[in-house]
């Protein structure tokens, strides 16, 4: 906001002009993603420190260059030979010359010629995103070899001698939605130089890991885990990527005590998947290069904290929880590596040679256990065997297709889930027992805030496949699977089914996807491919996808639920107002700050009515029923006249409910909108999406409040008012389509309807104004002829005609053809006929003819006409209008 000139002026920092800080960094996801990197040279990191300085509005280009080029060569006696500086060197697609400016900005600091080197922009144009503010930069380089040779080849090429130190960004553009670049109002500077490669070249080493930033925790893991010392080799001369290991697991383990501490633990979603996928390939690299015993990871917890604890104190204070988190997720990774090693050599041994590896069981490896894509390629090609990638692939966008398309999707594949009228029948008969769902709800909150699920062991019962019921299915098909017990939730009361997995008891290498969970009269069928033969009698383990289900608890108010979003329709008399959508919002919100316990309770239908407040209890409700009470004992609201379930939200619901509202974190309603007379539906998201949402919106009115601001200054431009006016209807296309608070972008709509009226009749304005001063000076020029014909500047083809009416309105004999070349070679053409002169002459005949000449086309009515065509006939073109006008007066 602040480059944009959009900062609000209470907001801090607004009214400072030159900034400098240092900040905590982690990288590794996104569009600057480090992550792959980290380990394989010897100065990419996730977790850096950022030293900076900032100017808004202030200092640019000049002094930018020699403030950097002065702390490095006078405070840190950097030797200048060492250093090499790049600027941009253009990009003719785009339109941007190269940054000469910058180029002999620093040639006046006096350096060499030969170290002042253009780049393209992929290097020397710097952009946070695919919109917003942007700008040419121009990096500093060190050599790391120097004496006195030329490295200006080695620069930007992937040296580990040659390396990036500082980038100063000069912010002159803003990149729009649609891909276009726009000047910013004032231009600003924002530099970035990484502390740990600073100190690099400050202690005089040639590596990053060679600092004592590093070297302690580099000891410790050699300490922990024995073998060869760390050496700093790299590539092909780092044999058994012994040494990558060493910086993975330094740089990781630094990422992961600064991200717990600051309350980021690893996790399902956001920022919370990134840390996992950091600590999963750290313990990937102990476990499988390092050989490391487990728990080593935590065991360098201790030296992190003694070297960045006294800049980073919460270190110091949360050391023992971060060493507890590290533990608590490394044992569950290894376990899940073991499990599927097993299941990839089983699987190798059962398939025919030269075959590539089922896509399926891959994808259930990748789902179900977490086993990232690259190491199941790894283990694979070690064993001389390819990926079914095609396979695969569409496994990922059927996956993605269920999990966008609603509801809805997937319901018509359900032959082997929906029990027919027959097989209930014959179960009844059979006298097999309905199943026993209870353990879906054995979930307690763990130490650090987590939900921890218990296991549940499980006999399968019946299978069932297109539409009877078997006591075997063979290798390679899909069934319904029937079990006396399950923690499995069925697709009921608006909430997604549960996915994951299952294992038969002693056979844990053999993992049977479940797809989705259905209730029939009792029975709870679980869709499963079965991989290996399946009967009944089989003992099973049941793993439920964590994730997935603690996203459909997150959201659990609706009348249809999924780990990506909630859905619920109500009453409504007319259209829900800004008002109330904010109050809605402010009343969850106010609910999940107080981290109100959620209770829950079964108790006899006839008890459940007298519940005060209770929405009426007409459904098809079980007996018992499920009572689930916001921060309110269920015996309470069921105390006799008891005012209590008034006071807060009192549901009978089956769904699998959030222990506290804490860990919902935040709730927006993105979407509202009628579905029928008396009916609204809306649609919310919560956590970090709601956090997301929420940004975004901020954003966007921010967007709103400068093209507000622009629109109401009524520039004198045509051109400019046109494409404010054009800015506009973009962002009503934005606002329209993102995900943001609804009660925002209702605002935003209501306040952008009104900007477009305001700068359409403002172009229209202009333009009458524009066209009354040409048709002056045309008629001054001409002297009321009764036929004028001449070619005139417009810049659009209603100014021209807008032109010719004003002509002919202030001499009514006069017929008027007008010509306006364009800069991209068009010509447009305008004319209008005096009535006196019909029917005899025609204007849609005289801009025909006119515009035939120019290649062009043309069309309009006897009085008035419009058209266009090439530049190269307007000469021919004028003849010709003049010629057809005699010829017909």
């Amino acid at each position: 906001p602040g480059f944009l000139g959009r900062a609000p002026p209470r907001r801090e920092l607004a009214g400072q002009r030159g900034v400098v800080n240092s900040q905590k960094c982690v990288r590794a996801g996104g569009k600057h993603n480090d992550l792959e990197d980290v380990g394989r040279d010897t100065h990419h990191h996730t977790f850096f420190e950022m030293l900076g300085n900032w100017s808004f509005g202030d200092y640019f280009k000049e002094e930018a260059c020699s403030m950097a080029w002065e702390l490095l060569t006078e405070v840190y006696e950097i030797p200048r030979d060492r250093l090499y500086v790049t600027y941009f060197g253009g990009d003719a697609s785009l339109g941007l010359s190269a940054d000469e400016e910058c180029r002999d900005v620093w040639l006046r600091l006096g350096v060499p010629a030969s170290h002042v080197l253009p780049f393209p922009l992929k290097d020397n144009f710097w952009e946070m995103g695919d919109t917003g503010p942007c700008g040419p930069c121009t990096e500093i380089h060190y050599d790391h070899v120097g004496g006195g040779r030329n490295a200006a080849a080695l620069v930007n090429q992937g040296s580990p001698d040659v390396v990036e130190v500082w980038n100063l960004v000069f912010m002159q553009y803003s990149r729009e939605v649609e891909g276009n670049l726009l000047p910013l109002p004032q231009h600003h500077v924002d530099t970035g130089m990484g502390l740990e490669r600073l100190v690099t070249v400050l202690q005089n080493k040639r590596s990053n890991y060679d600092t004592d930033l590093f070297t302690p925790i580099l000891d410790a893991i050699h300490k922990g885990c024995g073998g060869p010392r760390y050496q700093g080799l790299v590539g092909d001369a780092d044999i058994g990527r012994v040494n990558m290991a060493y910086r993975v697991v330094a740089d990781h383990v630094r990422t992961l005590c600064v991200c717990i501490a600051d309350g980021i633990y690893p996790g399902f979603s956001g920022a919370e998947l990134v840390l996992r996928r950091i600590l999963r390939r750290a313990v990937r690299f102990c476990s499988e290069v390092l050989h490391a015993p487990p728990e080593l990871l935590a065991s360098l917890v201790p030296t992190v904290v003694e070297v960045l604890g006294d800049a980073y104190p919460e270190l110091k204070k949360n050391a023992n929880q971060i060493m507890d988190i590290v533990n608590e997720n490394e044992a569950a990774f290894l376990s899940s590596l073991e499990r599927g090693r097993r299941i990839i050599e089983r699987t190798v041994r059962q398939i025919e040679p030269s075959t590539d590896f089922p896509a399926e069981i891959a994808w259930s490896l990748y789902g179900n256990l977490g086993f990232p894509v690259d190491l199941i390629d790894l283990m694979l090609e070690e064993k001389g065997i390819h990926l079914d990638s095609a396979a695969f692939n569409a496994l990922v966008m059927e996956d993605a297709k269920r999990k966008a398309g609603g509801p809805q999707a997937g319901q018509l594949e359900d032959t082997n889930v929906r029990l027919d009228v027959h097989s209930l029948a014959q179960l009844q008969r059979d006298s097999v027992p309905a199943t026993d769902d209870s353990p879906k709800y054995a979930y307690t909150l763990g130490q650090h805030g987590q939900y921890e699920f218990s296991p549940c062991q499980a006999t399968v019962l019946m299978l069932y496949k297109d539409q009877s019921l078997q006591k075997e299915v063979g290798a390679g098909q899909c069934c319904g699977v029937i079990l006396d017990r399950t923690n499995f939730y069925a697709e009921q009361g608006g909430q997604a089914s549960d996915q994951g997995y299952m294992t038969r008891l002693g056979q844990q290498d053999v993992l049977f996807p479940v797809k989705s969970v259905h209730l029939s009269g009792g029975y709870v069928i679980h869709e499963v491919t079965a991989v290996e033969t399946l009967s009944a009698g089989d003992q099973v383990q049941l793993f439920v996808d964590e994730a997935q289900l603690l996203g459909c608890m997150t959201e659990q108010r609706g009348s249809h639920v999924t780990a990506e979003r909630l859905r619920f329709d109500f009453d409504a008399q007319g259209p829900v107002t800004v008002e109330q959508l904010q109050q809605v919002e402010q009343v969850v919100q106010d609910v999940i700050k107080r981290n109100e316990v959620v209770h829950m309770a079964e108790v006899p239908l006839t008890l459940a009515r007298r519940v005060q407040g209770l929405r009426a209890v007409d459904e098809g409700y079980p007996d018992p029923v499920r009572i689930v009470s916001l921060g309110v004992p269920v015996e309470s609201v069921l105390t006799c006249d008891s005012e209590a379930a008034m006071q807060t939200s009192v549901e009978l619901c089956c769904g699998t409910h959030l222990l506290q509202t804490g860990a919902v974190e935040d709730l927006a309603i993105i979407s509202e909108r009628q579905l029928v007379k008396g009916i609204s539906r809306v649609i919310a998201v919560t956590g970090g999406q709601a956090k997301q949402a929420r940004e975004v919106g901020q954003c966007l009115a921010m967007e709103v409040d400068s093209l507000s601001l622009r629109v109401k200054q009524r520039s004198t431009s045509i051109p400019e008012m046109q494409n404010l006016s054009k800015e506009v209807g973009q962002m009503t296309k934005v606002v329209a389509s993102i995900a943001m608070p609804q009660w925002q972008r209702k605002q935003l709509q209501t306040i952008l309807k009104a900007l477009q009226r305001t700068a359409n009749t403002a172009i229209k304005k202009l333009e009458v104004q524009q066209a009354e001063e040409k048709a002056r000076n045309l008629l001054a020029k001409h002297c009321n002829q009764p036929v004028i014909i001449d070619t005139v500047p417009a810049d659009s083809l209603s100014i021209l005609m807008k032109v010719v009416n004003q002509l002919c309105d202030k001499s009514p004999g006069t017929s008027a053809l007008l010509l306006s070349p364009q800069a991209s070679g068009e010509v447009l053409c305008a004319c209008q006929v005096s009535k006196s002169c019909l029917p005899v002459f025609s204007a849609a005949d005289w801009a025909m003819a006119v515009c035939t000449q120019m290649e062009g086309k043309a069309g309009g009515s006897p009085v008035v006409a419009k058209g266009s065509g090439n530049a190269k006939g307007m000469q021919g073109a004028l003849t010709t209008a003049l010629e057809f006008a005699q010829s017909k007066l």
